[in-house]
């Protein structure tokens, strides 16, 4: 299941998107109004966001968010994988987070880890869309 963190996040990226100006930041109050997201989560939100490099912040009246990696190079699974780990549903089918089945006697025969690779391999290309598509 999606965390709230996660569909808040992504949100909140391409209400960015949508309302960049002239390269001004845009407000997390803005963002939180706008977008019914609580200001105080959003705000840690953001930070988290800013903190893996996807976002800059400017202080003072006219301050705000605004991208430091552009938005077409922003993949939705990139957005899950920092904020809740595996997009898979076992570990023994995650590419980047891979771990062998405990209880698993053969992984190559096994169709239950078949069935989530199949999963993982149809998911995967919707979620590495980018903030940019999302923003159309």
């Amino acid at each position: 299941m999606l965390s709230k963190k996660v569909k808040y996040a992504i949100k909140a990226l391409i209400f960015i998107s949508k309302n960049v100006e002239a390269n001004k930041p845009v407000s997390a109050k803005l963002i939180s109004a706008k977008e019914k997201i609580p200001y105080k989560f959003l705000e840690t939100i953001l930070r988290e966001l800013k903190q893996n490099k996807i976002l800059k912040s400017e202080r003072g009246a006219e301050g705000g968010y605004s991208f430091l990696k552009a938005p077409h190079e922003i993949s939705v699974a990139e957005i899950l994988r920092f904020i809740d780990g595996p997009i898979s549903m076992m570990n023994c089918v995650s590419v980047n987070y891979y771990q062998k089945c405990e209880d698993c006697i053969d992984e190559e025969t096994c169709s239950i880890k078949l069935l989530f690779t199949e999963v993982r391999d149809a998911t995967l290309p919707i979620l590495n869309k980018t903030i940019a598509e999302l923003s159309k």
